[in-house]
C-alpha cells in the first residue's frame, strides 16, 4: 500500500505511456478488420482506407468508449487475491499493457492479423498465474476463448460462403447479370443496413448509455433496413447500361454498386471497433488510475479520467497510420483475390458473426472472425484459390498470441516489482 502512497503520480504516467502502446498497437494490426477487405477489393486505395478508418476509429474511441470500464478486462481474474496487496495489480495491469503492446507491435511489423483481445488477455493471464496465484485466474473463460480461435472464423467462414454462393447464382452467372442485380442488390443492401444497425447499438453506443433494448435496437435496425434497401433500389434504377453490353460490361457495372456497399459497411465496421476495443487499452490502464486515486481500492469498474478516452483514440489512429497497411495488406491480397462483391460478402459475414456472439455471449476477435470470412469467400471458388502459406502463418500467429503475451507480462510483472518494491 505504501507503494501506491509514495509512486502513485509515477505508476500514472507510466501506465498511461503503456496504455498508449497498447491502443497504437491496436490501430496498426486490428483496424485491417474494417478496411482490409475493402483494399483488396480496390474499393479503396490504401491511403483513403486509412483516412476513413482514422475518422470512424477516433470517433467510435472518443465518442462511444464509454464513461465506465471494467478494471478486469472480460473479468478474466479474479480481484480478491488483489485485496491486500493492490500495489501487485497495478504492476500487472501495466506489464500486461507493455507486453501486449509490444506483441502487436511486432505481430504487425510481420502483417500477422492476430487478437487485440488474445494479447491483453493472455497478458494478463500470464501475471496473474505466475505472479500471484494460479487459482486467480479464470481458467474456464480462458477455455472459452482458445475454443473461440475454431468457433467464430468457422461460423463467419460458412456465413461467407453462402452469401458469396447467392450472389453467383443470383446475379453473376445468369444471363442477365445487370437486370438481377436491380432486382436482388437492394436486399443485400437491405440485410447490410439491418447487420450495420445492430453492429453500431450493440457494439458501438451501449458505451454511452444507449444501449437501448433489444426489441427497440432490432425495431431500429429493421426500420433503417427498409429505407436502406427502398434508397438502394432506388440507386441502382438511376443506373444507365445497355442491356445488351456484354456480360464483362455489366458485371463491372454490379461491382461498382458493391464497391459503394463496402465502404459504408466499413465505415460502420470502423466506428464500432473503435467504440468496442479500444476497452483493451484504457481498461488497465483505467484500472491503474482508479487503483491509485481510491488508495489501493479494487472497484469492480472505474470511471475514465477525462484524459484516457483521447488517449486511447489519438493512440489508435497514430497507430494506424504508421503501421496499419501492412496488416491490411495481408488480409486484402494476401489470403485470396477479393473483388467488391466478393469482400462485401466477407464483411458482411464478419459483421452478422459479431451480432450472433453479442447476442449469444460467444468469447469472439474480430480479426478471427473477418480472416475466417475472407477464407470462406477464398473456400468457395476452391481451395486453389487460397495462399495456403499466408494461412499457415495467420494460424500460427494466432496459436501462440495467447503465450506470447503471457510470457512477456511475466517478464516485466517481475522487472516492475522488483524496481518499485526495493
Amino acid at each position: 500500500m505504501d507503494i501506491i502512497t509514495n509512486y502513485g503520480f509515477t505508476l500514472v504516467v507510466i501506465a498511461a505511456a503503456v496504455g498508449f502502446l497498447m491502443a497504437w498497437g491496436i490501430g496498426a494490426n486490428d483496424v485491417a478488420n474494417a478496411m482490409g477487405t475493402s483494399v483488396g477489393s480496390k474499393a479503396l486505395t490504401i491511403k483513403q482506407a486509412i483516412l476513413i478508418a482514422m475518422v470512424f476509429e477516433f470517433a467510435g474511441a472518443y465518442l462511444a468508449g464509454g464513461a465506465v470500464t471494467s478494471t478486469i478486462r472480460k473479468g478474466i481474474i479474479d480481484s480478491a487475491f488483489f485485496v491486500n496487496t493492490p500495489e501487485l495489480l497495478v504492476f500487472g495491469m501495466i506489464s500486461a499493457l507493455l507486453a501486449a503492446g509490444i506483441w502487436l507491435a511486432l505481430a504487425s511489423y510481420l502483417g500477422w492479423p492476430v487478437s487485440t483481445t488474445h494479447s491483453i488477455v493472455g497478458a494478463i493471464v500470464g501475471f496473474a498465474a505466475v505472479g500471484v496465484s494460479s487459482e486467480a485466474v479464470e481458467w474456464g473463460k480462458v477455455g472459452g476463448i482458445v475454443g473461440s480461435w475454431i468457433i467464430t472464423p468457422a461460423i463467419s467462414g460458412f456465413i461467407a460462403y453462402l452469401i458469396f454462393q447467392s450472389a453467383q447464382k443470383l446475379i453473376f452467372d445468369t444471363a442477365k447479370p445487370f437486370e438481377n442485380a436491380k432486382k436482388y442488390v437492394p436486399v443485400y443492401m437491405a440485410f447490410a443496413g439491418f447487420v450495420m444497425a445492430l453492429v453500431t447499438i450493440k457494439k458501438g453506443l451501449k458505451h454511452v448509455g444507449l444501449g437501448l433494448p433489444a426489441e427497440q435496437g432490432y425495431l431500429i435496425s429493421i426500420a433503417i433496413a427498409v429505407l436502406v434497401g427502398i434508397a438502394g433500389s432506388l440507386y441502382i434504377k438511376r443506373l444507365k447500361i445497355d442491356p445488351k453490353a456484354e456480360k464483362e460490361a455489366q458485371f463491372v457495372n454490379v461491382e461498382k454498386v458493391f464497391a459503394v456497399l463496402m465502404i459504408v459497411t466499413a465505415c460502420c465496421m470502423a466506428f464500432a471497433h473503435g467504440s468496442n476495443d479500444v476497452a483493451n487499452a484504457i481498461g488497465p490502464l483505467a484500472a491503474v488510475v482508479s487503483i491509485v486515486d481510491n488508495g489501493g481500492e479494487i472497484g469492480k469498474s472505474a470511471e475514465l479520467v477525462w484524459w484516457i478516452l483521447p488517449l486511447g483514440g489519438v493512440g489508435i489512429v497514430a497507430g494506424l497510420a504508421l503501421f496499419g497497411h501492412r496488416v491490411i495488406k495481408t488480409i486484402g491480397n494476401g489470403i485470396t483475390h477479393l473483388t467488391p462483391s466478393r469482400g462485401f460478402a466477407a464483411e458482411l459475414a464478419a459483421a452478422t458473426t459479431v451480432v450472433i456472439a453479442s447476442g449469444t455471449g460467444l468469447p469472439i476477435s474480430t480479426t478471427q472472425t473477418l480472416v475466417g470470412a475472407v477464407l470462406g469467400v477464398g473456400m468457395a471458388r476452391g481451395i486453389a484459390a487460397l495462399n495456403l502459406g499466408v494461412v499457415r502463418n495467420i494460424v500460427v500467429s494466432w496459436v501462440i498470441t495467447l503465450p506470447a503475451g503471457a510470457g512477456l507480462s511475466i517478464v516485466f510483472f517481475f522487472m516492475i516489482k522488483g524496481i518499485f518494491a526495493a
